[in-house]
Formats: C-alpha cells, sequence, structure tokens
C-alpha cells in the first residue's frame, strides 16, 4: 500500500504506516478497517497497561493498544492500519 498525501495551499496530509505512529499518550489520527470492511478514519490513542489502569477497572496486557470513541460514551480498542502526520508545506520539502 503506498502511502497518500493530500493537502490544502498551507497544509498537508501524509498517511504512514502504523509501526511509525508515536505511542506517548497523544491523540493522532488513524486508519483502521472495522468488522464491515469498512475503511474509517478516527481520532486514536494509544495506551500502555499502566495508562489504562490509572484509568480505574480491572486491565491486562491484552487491552494494551490503539483506543478510539466510536460515539460521545463508548470506546473500542481498534487495530489501524495507519496514521495520518500533518505537516506544514514547509515541513513537508524535507520529504
Amino acid at each position: 500500500m503506498k502511502p497518500e498525501e493530500t493537502g490544502t495551499e498551507n497544509h498537508m496530509r501524509k498517511e504512514l504506516p502504523i509501526e511509525t505512529a508515536p505511542k506517548d499518550g497523544r491523540k493522532i489520527t488513524v486508519i483502521w478497517i472495522d468488522d464491515d470492511d469498512q475503511r474509517n478514519e478516527s481520532i486514536a490513542q494509544y495506551r500502555t497497561l499502566e495508562q489504562l489502569r490509572a484509568g480505574g477497572g480491572q486491565w491486562d496486557e491484552a487491552d494494551t493498544g490503539w483506543w478510539t470513541f466510536t460515539d460521545n460514551k463508548t470506546q473500542r480498542k481498534i487495530e489501524p492500519t495507519a496514521w495520518i502526520r500533518e505537516t506544514d508545506d514547509d515541513e513537508s520539502q524535507e520529504d
């Protein structure tokens, strides 16, 4: 799958492999395929076991991973295939 680039006059979006996504707790835009084979673009956050446990409840290593909200109350663990890096045009010149 070839990374895609789209953008406006001053802003670029570059699709990158999920393995290169930041896992430091920040929220990023990811691409994932749902159970109906529908391609989705969502804001998601990688959560470690420690982060999950800090929020309360019972968690184990299988819960570590990418999480997104599917509506205003429901979170779901997903398996993204890519993420979107957003840059200004000046930054994209190095690619």
